[in-house]
């Protein structure tokens, strides 16, 4: 499957959801939790244990992270926060590590490692990447997911890297046909 054809199949795994996302093909799909997420919500987070390192203005969460937004959720082994300081906390950057899922209903994204990046609004998920929507599914090295525009691009990697042979792969469910 050519990543073109992949990239027009990626709206069918997001419709309805996900963190929150990919190339909206009809106006219908831009009500997706990616293309219609509200990234003003305010971010809960909650963990096992935080460290601040308040003179360079990131706090680290380890252990069971879980991350709301708005419909959007992030669960990961360890989280860190950059952040402005100054008359209150302005989020920047989460960075994720240690196995990541972020999703809305029961549209999911999976991956080694996730950047939220706020300003930007963009997540970008590396490693073993899952993209998955009911039965249908689509695995990749990259995922690169803009918020704003509810744009998501899957890259296949160099070759040999995740066994995929540098490709993008996937599986999608058709109507039953008479």
């Amino acid at each position: 499957m050519s990543n073109m054809r992949a990239n027009r199949f990626i709206p069918m795994l997001i419709a309805g959801a996900l963190v929150a996302a990919l190339p909206a093909a009809s106006g219908a799909q831009d009500a997706s939790m990616l293309g219609g997420h509200d990234i003003n919500a305010p971010v809960d987070v909650a963990a096992d244990r935080i460290e601040v390192q308040d003179r360079a203005d990131r706090a680290v969460f380890i252990g069971n992270v879980e991350v709301r937004q708005g419909g959007l959720t992030m669960n990961t082994s360890r989280l860190r926060i950059a952040y402005v300081s100054g008359g209150g906390i302005d989020i920047k950057r989460l960075d994720a590590s240690g196995g990541v899922t972020v999703g809305s209903g029961s549209d999911t994204a999976r991956g080694d490692f996730a950047v939220y990046d706020l300003d930007r609004k963009i997540i970008t998920m590396m490693g073993n990447v899952r993209l998955a929507q009911g039965p249908n599914e689509l695995f990749g090295s990259r995922l690169t997911i803009d918020l704003d525009s509810g744009r998501a691009v899957m890259d296949g990697g160099p070759a040999g890297v995740d066994q995929t042979g540098g490709r993008v792969t996937g599986r999608f469910t058709v109507p039953t046909r008479n």
